[in-house]
């Protein structure tokens, strides 16, 4: 079985010193089912692919027996199927268990020779050409197209002199993006037994920890997390069952920043509202359902963190502040962005900053990331004098968890006493509630949601709030345009007086951007 890596960063060859393996050289590696291959078939400065190469030993192979004798979920279990069998050539969880053993230190987003260069995303092809995906091409979308990837998914035919006997069970999968390496391996780890929906071992409790690990900073979001856990431990309810109550306590540390508990709806012109973290298409057992919204929509959470950052980025911010971090959602973003030379994460919770510290993985970072990086226990409606002299200030998600009577005392904390130079503030947009399904009038999309504004009301305390501490503001929209409510998120981007205005899109009209 067959997994290659490419990239166009320059210079190309790092890749060699991210994955810890030389381009002038042919790395070898036992496993216990067989040998591993590393090489490179191209080594430039423009392009550089590495092939991971993986010979199955049918003998060492075995039925696929684990512990106390017990049969291992493999679809080969008869009495010639450790010789009968597509194990040798269809990329399934060994080839994901040769990733873990070979790529080691790249998979944990360590290099000790790039160490800045593991932590940033480069631009990044993965080709497995023959991977066995019970559900077809478009679960394998599905799948990684959440996670920021470009997604070719091309059924293998049975044969290609026959196209009429059809296609196999088969894809070539193809994945092209901007992610950092660890995400990369780590997707493929996870996703690789997910999609073929078998494994060559005996999954035992230990497992939990092992796709928990490696879905640090995604899985938690993913619209199929409960496919993708189910699959990966083997059907197992019990441990699926415990799997799925801890990725619920990471969403749940995420607050007060969470994403909305009501789902986007699609905005389909019947009026009907669907939930786009649900995608029909295939279930549990393969079988196929109505087709439902696009699955390479990414959900309004990670669309909401994207416009925050791009709107950082624009400002030319290098030092900021995630004000009301929660459990390190889109901390775990700008640690991964060498522009940000210092990057500090607060919350009134310490269970949150202990789900951050995890989820970032600060003590598996290189010295020079940790020292990036600071997770402080603070009050938002309280002066603090650490908060003081950045450069940007992200209230991402939070100010509609405060009592309106506490507003005031957050307003002078953040843009009075800590005065930063760009603050980007988020909250919903109440008008886009009657949109969701299920939610009652006047309710709000959160329970800990102590209000939720208008357009017009946001604009209102935006404009107050930027001539009483001296901010220009522009305010702008995330997530589809609804022509009678708007944007389901209402964003603003306050610049102090006497610093360039970020550029965000919109016209501006005095002092604040409409999207209206």
């Amino acid at each position: 079985m067959l997994l290659t890596l490419t990239t166009t960063h320059r210079p190309a060859t790092d890749l060699g010193y991210l994955l810890v393996k030389h381009p002038d050289r042919v790395h070898e590696f036992d496993l216990p089912a067989g040998t591993a291959h590393v090489f490179y078939p191209e080594a430039t400065d423009q392009r550089c692919t590495a092939a991971l190469l993986v010979e199955v030993d049918p003998q060492r192979l075995g039925v696929g027996r684990g512990r106390r004798g017990k049969a291992a979920a493999t679809p080969e279990s008869f009495t010639l199927g450790q010789y009968v069998n597509d194990r040798a050539y269809a990329a399934s969880s060994l080839l994901s268990s040769a990733l873990s053993t070979v790529f080691r230190s790249a998979l944990r987003g360590v290099s000790r020779d790039r160490p800045e260069l593991a932590g940033e995303a480069i631009p990044l092809t993965v080709r497995v050409p023959v991977l066995r995906c019970r559900g077809g091409a478009e679960l394998a979308v599905r799948m990684f197209a959440p996670l920021g990837w470009t997604v070719a998914a091309d059924p293998v035919p049975l044969d290609e002199q026959h196209p009429e006997w059809g296609d196999s069970r088969y894809v070539d999968l193809s994945l092209t993006g901007t992610v950092r390496l660890a995400d990369a391996l780590n997707h493929l780890y996870v996703l690789l037994p997910v999609l073929d929906d078998a494994k060559h071992y005996w999954v035992a409790p230990d497992e939990i920890d092992k796709l928990l690990r490696a879905g640090v900073g995604w899985l938690a979001d993913h619209p199929d997390r409960a496919l993708i856990t189910r699959r990966y431990l083997a059907h197992r309810r019990a441990l699926a069952g415990q799997a799925l109550s801890r990725l619920a306590e990471l969403r749940l540390a995420d607050v007060p920043a969470p994403d909305d508990s009501v789902d986007e709806p699609t905005g389909r012109e019947d009026g009907g509202a669907s939930d786009v973290h649900r995608v029909d298409g295939v279930t549990q057992d393969g079988s196929t359902l109505a087709a439902g919204p696009d699955p390479r929509r990414a959900s309004l959470a990670v669309r909401r963190r994207e416009a925050v950052l791009a709107a950082l980025a624009a400002s030319g911010a290098a030092r900021v502040l995630d004000l009301g971090c929660g459990g390190g959602a889109l901390l775990t973003a700008l640690v991964a962005d060498r522009r940000y030379t210092e990057v500090v994460g607060a919350d009134v919770s310490a269970q949150a900053l202990t789900v951050a510290a995890r989820r970032l993985r600060l003590d598996r970072l290189p010295q020079r990331q940790q020292d990036r990086v600071r997770l402080w226990q603070s009050a938002l409606t309280y002066r603090d004098d650490r908060l003081r002299g950045y450069d940007a200030a992200v209230l991402m998600e939070v100010v509609e968890h405060l009592d309106p009577s506490r507003l005031p005392a957050l307003e002078d904390a953040v843009l009075g006493h800590a005065r930063p130079g760009t603050v980007v503030v988020t909250t919903p947009n109440a008008e886009y509630n009657v949109r969701y399904e299920g939610l009652p009038a006047g309710g709000f999309r959160h329970a800990d949601h102590r209000f939720e504004w208008t357009r017009a009301e946001f604009a209102e305390w935006v404009d107050r709030v930027a001539a009483s501490y001296g901010y220009t503001a522009a305010i702008s929209g995330v997530g589809d345009d609804d022509p009678e409510v708007g944007r389901p998120t209402q964003l603003a981007v306050l610049t102090a007086v006497g610093k360039a205005p970020a550029s965000v899109r919109g016209t501006v009209v005095g002092t604040k951007e409409t999207d209206r």
